[in-house]
């Protein structure tokens, strides 16, 4: 048993190194299989196709890393990923927590925002996406995402459709959510 920790402590000492540092280059050169979708500079302007841009790091490698597993399904995603490696998750994740994020569109429904404001704080979705709903860590960022891909999120949290992983967190959260709260918190959350 000692050996196998000391082990694991070498490793993670190892890839803590420079060697295993990311390398965003890379991770641009890499990224030219994502644009199709998520759009120049990880926009997307495609419907239902979530922004990259500013994403956190842990977030983008841990959801390549689900997609490649097979614990997150999509028929757009599964040959993408099946032509990288852990040193492509690495240099993605990098690449696109270093873009600027996109920028949210002028609140055409401030009331609507409103609502979804205080359906955000009734759900306590600032404890994990942080106050400014940028994300951190392992968690979105959901400010200035596309209205209509958070909407199919929720719903897709809500109906058990998306899990695995840390996702299960989200599931508790939208299962009890109203179709009038996803619509609200959608709205806010895009036009932050």
């Amino acid at each position: 048993m000692r050996i196998g920790l000391i082990g694991m402590l070498s490793a993670a000492l190892v890839c803590a190194s420079p060697a295993c540092a990311a390398d965003i280059g890379a991770g641009k050169a890499k990224a030219e299989l994502c644009v199709g979708c998520h759009g120049d500079n990880g926009i997307s302007r495609m419907e239902n196709i979530p922004s990259l841009a500013a994403q956190p790091d842990q977030f983008i490698q841990w959801q390549l890393v689900f997609f490649r597993a097979g614990a997150r399904k999509n028929e757009q995603m599964q040959p993408v990923v099946a032509q990288i490696d852990n040193d492509d998750i690495r240099n993605l994740g990098a690449y696109f927590a270093s873009l600027e994020p996109p920028k949210a569109a002028a609140d055409d429904n401030p009331d609507l925002s409103r609502k979804g404001a205080e359906a955000a704080a009734g759900r306590r979705c600032a404890s994990c996406h942080t106050d400014s709903f940028a994300g951190t860590k392992a968690v979105a960022r959901v400010a200035g995402q596309r209205e209509e891909y958070l909407l199919k999120a929720l719903h897709d949290y809500k109906s058990g459709v998306r899990s695995g992983g840390g996702m299960a967190a989200m599931a508790d959260v939208a299962y009890p959510l109203s179709e009038e709260e996803i619509t609200a918190l959608a709205h806010y959350l895009a036009h932050l």
